[in-house]
């Protein structure tokens, strides 16, 4: 099976069962103005991580691959938002509040759409999740089970939470998930590293992290 040299050993994965998983790049969370920023956080750490990104990305494409993207957004009624989220962090916009990229995170404002970066192309799916987590109240899981993918190349932001989450919730369901570290970010770069250790502690109890030309190379070489 193809091997990528990784952390705390070789990831392997069968062929045809691979994807990439790209959560939550959207402009909300990494442009100036929007919910990130409200919060106080410095948004440039996260667009650092676009370029590998991105040439990641295009060996996915290149090599015919599946890619899927998320964005955590919320009805524009938000009925679908609970009120503990809705109140929690205090950002001096909230959630459903009118900012610079239109209603915090709603579903069809331009603050919700992925970067133009990043931007998805036709055949690839996106989810728009209402959690932190890919698969809570989506087709996530079902989608992964329509492509047959048992192995899940993970990228996004911000590490130790969306991203974190929805690799926890990949391995309780049975999926062999490898988290890329120069193409995952967080706003707190000691809750970034702790979350790659505490992801491939324990003989990759979570699953196993790996840099981007690491995984460029071996499915470039499919």
């Amino acid at each position: 099976m193809p091997t990528i040299a990784a952390e705390p050993y070789a990831y392997t994965f069968p062929k045809g069962k691979l994807a990439l998983v790209i959560i939550d790049m959207q402009r909300d969370f990494v442009e100036p103005g929007g919910f990130g920023a409200t919060l106080g956080n410095d948004v440039t750490r996260l667009t650092a991580i676009v370029p590998a990104l991105q040439r990641l990305l295009a060996a996915f494409r290149a090599a015919g691959l599946p890619v899927i993207h998320t964005k955590e957004c919320h009805r524009p009624d938000l009925s679908d938002c609970p009120p503990a989220k809705l109140a929690r962090g205090n950002p001096s916009l909230k959630i459903g509040d009118a900012g610079p990229m239109g209603r915090i995170l709603v579903a069809g404002e331009p603050g919700s759409e992925i970067i133009d970066e990043l931007v998805p192309i036709a055949g690839e799916i996106v989810i728009e999740k209402p959690g932190k987590g890919a698969f809570y109240a989506t087709e996530f899981g079902a989608r992964l089970e329509q492509l047959g993918a048992t192995h899940l190349v993970v990228t996004g932001v911000t590490t130790e939470v969306c991203v974190q989450t929805t690799m926890r919730e990949a391995n309780d369901r049975g999926y062999e998930c490898l988290l890329v570290e120069d193409c995952t970010e967080s706003y707190f770069p000691a809750f970034k590293q702790a979350a790659l250790e505490m992801i491939r502690a324990q003989g990759a109890i979570v699953g196993w992290t790996a840099r981007s030309d690491a995984v460029i190379a071996t499915i470039a070489a499919r």
